[in-house]
């Protein structure tokens, strides 16, 4: 596991010493984010006007998805029924709907006649995109995680959702295979 510091547990703290300089500190910080692969290559979704989107379309190992404002993976749940979740409880804990207010700004990539909304069981109007809820996943803490992909859990597979609207086949799976419906 990386962790960006340049002082271990096993060093003494060095926090009293007043000879080394902020700035002196700094080559050192950008070089251990550097050695962990922190990069800011993956851009936040906009509108074409420039405004914070709801949704759009970032580019992830899995290639191109759907991610929310924050640049978060965005997934589909299988055992969902049309636009209608089967994802509440302690699935919506570790799952959080893309909940929605107001009309979502949608960003370059993702089709504006493909988003639409539902209401929850709370009566929480959750995103959807060609007609299936939008999640998040809990264990993706960064933009580009996509942690979620492929996992079976709350009676389902969960899968990144494509900009056109499909599901993303894990990569240890053949294109095509699985039998999931079209998902």
């Amino acid at each position: 596991m990386c962790f960006a510091s340049a002082v271990s547990d096993h060093e003494p703290d060095m926090s009293a010493r007043t000879s080394l300089p902020l700035l002196g500190a700094l080559p050192l910080a950008v070089l251990a984010l550097a050695a962990c692969g922190g990069s800011a290559s993956h851009a936040l979704p906009t509108t074409s006007d420039g405004r914070p989107a709801s949704i759009g379309v970032g580019s992830t190992g899995l290639g191109n998805i759907l991610v929310d404002r924050q640049g978060r993976t965005l997934y589909l749940f299988a055992r969902d029924s049309g636009m209608t979740s089967a994802c509440t409880g302690a699935c919506a804990v570790n799952w959080p709907p893309l909940r929605v207010s107001g009309t979502p700004l949608v960003g370059s990539g993702a089709k504006t006649s493909d988003v639409g909304k539902t209401a929850r069981p709370d009566g929480i109007s959750q995103l959807t995109y060609n007609g299936h809820p939008l999640y998040t996943f809990v264990n993706d803490k960064k933009s580009g995680d996509t942690n979620g992909e492929g996992i079976n859990a709350f009676g389902g597979l969960w899968f990144a959702v494509s900009p056109t609207g499909v599901k993303v086949a894990p990569s240890s799976q053949p294109q095509g295979g699985g039998g999931y419906g079209g998902y």
